[in-house]
């Protein structure tokens, strides 16, 4: 009956007989919520822990692949760097070859010119020589 009085007042006690303003049972479901939220703090910041260190795990793939492409665009405008060294390198030696090409027949028409001329100054000597 005191309780009952006490109740109709606002005034509870709980399992220590202590004196309470709220309900044990609400109380009880006030003191469950609170160990809920804790957990889902707990777990919530567990998760932060996991997805901080995925994001860091990413950034560090993402700066590798990053790197790995500059060094593959690298490569590639050296590839073409040399290729363009190489077309020119061969267009140098074609000159080169067209010009040795052309000395080259010069000399042989010197070379027929100067045979001519010998055979010439032969055929003149063995004349002089016949003609004493």
């Amino acid at each position: 009956m005191a309780q009952a009085a006490l109740g109709a007042a606002g005034l509870h006690f709980d399992e220590l007989n202590k004196l309470r303003v709220l309900e044990p049972e609400v109380a009880a479901q006030t003191a469950q919520l609170r160990e809920e939220c804790r957990a889902f703090v707990d777990k919530t910041a567990e998760f932060q822990k996991i997805v901080g260190s995925l994001i860091e795990v990413v950034d560090q793939l993402a700066k590798a692949a990053e790197s790995e492409k500059m060094k593959a665009i690298g490569a590639r405008n050296l590839l073409k760097s040399i290729a363009k060294q190489r077309e020119a390198q061969e267009q140098q030696l074609q000159a080169l070859i067209a010009e040795k090409k052309m000395q080259l027949e010069r000399y042989r028409i010197e070379y027929e010119t100067l045979c001519k001329i010998e055979a010439d100054q032969n055929e003149f000597i063995d004349q002089f020589i016949f003609q004493k």
